[in-house]
């Protein structure tokens, strides 16, 4: 969600600091701002909205130093204006903080009784008054910020930044409670230069050398290197790695939007999965060492949220009809809220995109204390999640700026597809053919892909239709229900009209008395073994005014001419390739849509790329 980045340089740091935020604006924020230590004093900028008015307000009154600290903020207490935009500052300390503090009222009841005076409503300003506070009683700076950090109840990832009322020596303080953070190491000059980030790609301009801080660690940094504590208080080495995402590029390219190029660049991407979990020449799933067989296991978790939820989503239908193995699939806020009855020895596959995502993780910390074997499925391979499982199973998408998932998806679904076929292969439900043959349908994916793609303009034509509805409606069957959850899900992220998706076969229970010629329906259903069922419900919507606009292969298509307002003719596949081909058309109604309706595509408003608070 919100986004941090901190320079410890040999020159001036400000107009670094606002890159850093500029490649952290997919998070999703709606304020920003930057403090640095200038002539030994705290100089703030912060602005409301997006940092194109933080870089004018910079223009207007420009600040310096060689350390300092930004921040993009996603607003969870109090609104969204520059009083409440970070850093957060006294004139001895200024904080940026990713998270939540839960039992920030009690605290700042407590330094108010106290005589300290505060100016926002947020939660985060507890800890710049407080550590100032406990300076104030004379502790040291190490001791402060521990004996702070020991009384906060939450989430945190914190920079903190000190003048020189404090101390003359260039410092600052990183530290991590659920929130992810990490360091930077540069090599430049004399000194060198340190460097932290909530992630990776915001320090990639700066440095690929990288470490993660666990829960519970607490870093100084100085000109001499840096000192890390975890919470017992013991010094502690994190190794440092190179990072991938350093070499990545996050640039448009040609393209009007991230999300647009995104959505074209999956074809691509799926071909990295491919290239992983696919022996072509062997015909068979090729994945990593996993040191336990599903020989002999009854059932699967699958956890996630969100867009990550409707890949597991799909996933269980795989798992149990290729795979026969049974599965239960949970979205994590609720996961570990019930009395979860885990299987002795079970196996739990926690899907996220960033593997930071806070609610799934601490489901995966649930079912990791109940003895289950983790299996994480994630983008990011040095994430929380990827480093506490047991097996990682990277996606490959690369990074993914647009808000709304597109690519993140599709290989999470591939890479699912790939798992379904290992287990089944280990439990041995399924032939040497069998295995070919879905492979095969597998590895034409991108060919495929690419083959959809060219419906992009026709779509925009329609979506200039659609842009009118107030209400859209997605159906479908089996695998196409998860996709139509997921297209409604598009949708209502970056166009904001309000879409529904429901099982198909539930339309008359309900769902049906919101049909008329006012509201299009859109039908994912390809002539799979599920058809005749579909269409029946089609054929029922038609017969109620509903507009429908049919997503299927030219059989499916001649079957319902006679009741469909338009259709979208895709290649013919199984169920297991007709999720992957039949997420682009969905992906791109949602984006015309939004572009017709002018909408902010890549950041929509209230919403955060990577979600790091419950």
């Amino acid at each position: 969600m919100c986004g941090i980045v901190g320079i410890l340089g040999e020159i001036d740091v400000a107009s670094r600091l606002v890159e850093g935020l500029k490649r952290l604006e997919y998070r999703g924020y709606d304020s920003a701002g930057i403090a640095t230590i200038s002539n030994g004093e705290i100089k703030r900028c912060r602005a409301e909205g997006k940092i194109v008015n933080l870089e004018a307000e910079l223009q207007k009154t420009p600040i310096n130093g060689d350390v300092g600290i930004g921040h993009t903020r996603w607003a969870t207490h109090g609104k969204a204006n520059e009083t409440n935009a970070h850093p957060h500052a006294t004139s001895k300390v200024a904080v940026v903080h990713n998270g939540i503090i839960e039992n920030f009222a009690e605290i700042r009841t407590n330094l108010e009784e106290k005589g300290v005076k505060f100016y926002s409503e947020t939660d985060t300003e507890v800890i710049p008054q407080l550590i100032t506070y406990l300076l104030e009683q004379g502790e040291s700076i190490q001791h402060a910020v521990i004996k702070a950090i020991s009384k906060l109840e939450g989430a945190y990832a914190l920079g903190v930044i000190f003048s020189a009322e404090v101390t003359d020596e260039k410092i600052f303080v990183a530290a991590r409670q659920g929130s992810p953070l990490s360091i930077g190491y540069g090599s430049g000059g004399s000194l060198g230069e340190f460097y932290i980030g909530s992630d990776a790609i915001a320090l990639a301009p700066l440095t690929n050398q990288i470490s993660y801080l666990e829960d519970g660690d607490v870093a100084f940094i100085n000109r001499q290197g840096v000192r890390i504590y975890d919470n017992s208080q013991n010094e502690v080495k994190r190794e440092i790695i190179t990072s991938s995402v350093a070499d990545m590029s996050v640039g448009k390219e040609n393209y009007d939007h991230f999300m647009q190029k995104e959505i074209y660049e999956q074809p691509s991407v799926i071909g990295d999965v491919l290239h992983s979990y696919h022996n072509s020449l062997k015909g068979e799933a090729t994945l990593p060492e996993i040191p336990f067989s599903f020989s002999e296991m009854e059932r699967i978790s699958i956890v996630a949220c969100g867009t990550s939820y409707y890949a597991g989503f799909i996933a269980k239908y795989w798992f149990e009809n290729v795979a026969n193995i049974a599965v239960d699939i949970d979205v994590a806020s609720e996961f570990r809220y019930r009395n979860v009855i885990f299987p002795k020895n079970g196996v739990a596959i926690f899907v996220s995109q960033s593997g930071e995502t806070a609610d799934t993780l601490a489901a995966l910390r649930y079912a990791k204390a109940n003895g289950q074997k983790i299996i994480a499925v994630v983008n990011v391979p040095e994430s929380t999640m990827a480093r506490e499982a047991d097996i990682v199973l990277p996606t490959y998408s690369g990074p993914e700026i647009g808000v709304a998932s597109t690519k993140a998806f599709t290989t999470q679904l591939a890479t699912l597809a790939c798992l379904a076929l290992k287990i089944a292969k280990d439990r041995q439900v399924i032939d040497k053919s069998e295995e070919k043959r879905i492979l095969h349908s597998i590895s034409e994916i991108p060919s495929r892909m690419a083959e959809v793609l060219n419906y992009d303009e026709s779509i925009r034509e329609l979506s200039h239709e659609l842009a009118q509805a107030q209400d859209i409606l997605y159906i479908g069957r089996g695998v196409s229900y998860g996709l139509a959850m997921e297209g409604a899900l598009k949708l209502k992220e970056i166009s904001y009209i309000h879409a529904e998706a429901t099982a198909a076969g539930e339309l008359k229970h309900g769902v049906i008395a919101l049909v008329d010629e006012n509201v299009p329906i859109i039908a994912i259903a390809p002539s799979d073994e599920l058809f005749d069922k579909t269409a029946s419900n089609i054929r029922e919507v038609a017969a109620r005014g509903g507009k429908i606009i049919l997503l299927s292969d030219k059989k499916g298509i001649d079957a319902l001419k006679d009741v469909v307002y338009y259709s979208i003719n895709l290649p013919e596949s199984g169920n297991i390739v007709s999720p992957i081909l039949y997420a682009i058309p969905i992906q791109l109604i949602a984006y015309h849509v939004a572009v017709i309706k002018g909408t902010d595509v890549d950041q929509p408003r209230n919403l955060a790329k990577s979600v790091t608070v419950e």
